[in-house]
């Protein structure tokens, strides 16, 4: 009979060892990966909750405040931890911000024009893109040493151990605007940019795929966080959108299984894993 313990869940999405670092680990997906990953056994260093109850598992250790958008900041971060660590197994990439809105509903090219003008700018287009594309691209480039350095104590046979995950969006897969016109090219853009530092950098042994989330609780989605900094997101919010299969927000325990799969899985390497309750399947991308 073949032996079947090497695939018992504990083993498959065991992180026990890892040392992961989470950008915007304090809120939303942030901290559902930062849990995740503590829970299963890693060690998660990020801006995070203090409340998390690690039950045996990993634990969740706050760093200093990092402006994510600052090269002098991502530097300074660096340093402080390569002091603690010598290494680092995932980094997960999930600050960022959402954009203006201005609902193209007008049919009427003049009406539209004014709309849009009066309610998007520069320089929030601007912000949206430096926070949700740039800062994840120098943030990547900044934990590369260190990410290469998880690499050697698990030998040759499993060069691609290290990873980056990138935090994406279905907004960035599909041609509807949601009148998030900045938001959403931003989005599309972390999407391309993730493929490109998939290819180029794997050179250096180190994988880079993104998780692109559908509608899950936090405080981009539901405005608003408890003193946990957990959100609240009801299935009817959800359903009077119109275009999610599933009927409800994403689980927690739903992103924290894309983020352990990403993680574990070194035979994946530049994917976007959609985790949308079906809207792509119903918005065309």
């Amino acid at each position: 009979m073949a032996e079947t313990h090497q695939f018992h869940s504990h083993k498959l999405f065991d992180v026990k060892g890892y040392v992961c670092v989470v950008t915007g680990g304090g809120t939303g997906i942030g901290l559902m990966a930062s849990q995740a990953l503590a829970a299963n056994g890693s060690e998660a260093l990020e801006n995070a909750a203090k409340s998390h109850d690690p039950s045996g598992g990993g634990q969740i250790i706050p760093l200093p405040p990092c402006d994510v958008t600052k090269k002098d900041d991502l530097e300074r971060t660096v340093k402080e931890l390569q002091k603690k660590e010598k290494y680092i197994n995932l980094l997960v990439a999930a600050a960022g911000v959402p954009s203006g809105k201005a609902e193209p509903e007008e049919s009427d090219a003049g009406e539209l024009s004014e709309k849009i003008w009066k309610n998007e700018t520069f320089d929030d287009w601007n912000q949206t893109y430096n926070t949700d594309v740039t800062s994840v691209y120098f943030t990547t480039v900044a934990f590369l040493p260190l990410l290469q350095a998880g690499i050697e104590p698990h030998g040759p046979l499993n060069k691609f151990g290290s990873s980056v995950i990138t935090i994406s969006s279905m907004s960035g897969m599909m041609r509807h605007a949601q009148g998030h016109f900045a938001y959403n090219a931003a989005k599309g853009a972390t999407v391309q940019l993730t493929k490109l530092m998939s290819a180029e950098f794997q050179k250096t042994w180190i994988r880079v795929n993104s998780i692109a989330p559908g509608y899950f609780p936090s405080e981009m989605t539901a405005k608003s966080s408890d003193d946990r900094q957990k959100s609240d997101l009801p299935a009817e919010k959800v359903q009077e959108k119109g275009h999610v299969p599933a009927m409800r927000g994403g689980k927690e325990v739903e992103m924290g299984m894309s983020v352990l799969f990403l993680a574990k899985n070194e035979y994946v390497n530049g994917q976007i894993l959609a985790v949308d309750g079906g809207v792509l399947n119903v918005i065309s991308s």
